[in-house]
């Protein structure tokens, strides 16, 4: 059997295995018993007495955390017309048609999401081999 280390000893005396811990003394018996240099990731498990066979139980969802993730995206948006104008007022950081497709075929992806109109589709589509290794 693996011997466990000076430091996971230290944090396991800390740790009450008996104890039902509530979400705030959790999240600070988490900080006070890690020992690494970075932000480490914590995972939580709940048991929520549903029978995942069943279509009618099946629990899926998605949580936007309150500070979000730390990293923004850089959004461009091919579009013409009107929806230029919608796109640069919806925050957009690259808005354009065929001067970004241009600078795209020559190597330019300082960018991490593509947003095209309909009507730009076409020539979006002939951007495949270069966009399809990035993704």
């Amino acid at each position: 059997m693996a011997k466990k280390g000076k430091k996971y000893l230290e944090a396991a005396k800390l740790v009450d295995r008996a104890q039902a811990y509530t979400v705030a003394e959790a999240v600070e018996l988490a900080k006070k018993t890690s020992t690494v240099k970075f932000d480490a990731t914590v995972e939580a498990a709940f048991r929520l007495g549903v029978d995942p066979k069943k279509a009618d139980q099946q629990i899926r969802g998605a949580v936007v955390l309150p500070n979000g993730t730390g990293k923004t995206q850089r959004v461009l948006v091919f579009a013409k017309g009107e929806k230029l104008k919608e796109a640069e007022a919806a925050g957009a950081d690259y808005v354009g048609d065929a001067e970004y497709i241009n600078k795209i075929q020559q190597g330019w992806f300082d960018f991490d999401v593509i947003v095209a109109t309909p009507d730009m589709m076409g020539e979006v589509g002939k951007l495949g081999r270069v966009l399809g290794p990035k993704a």
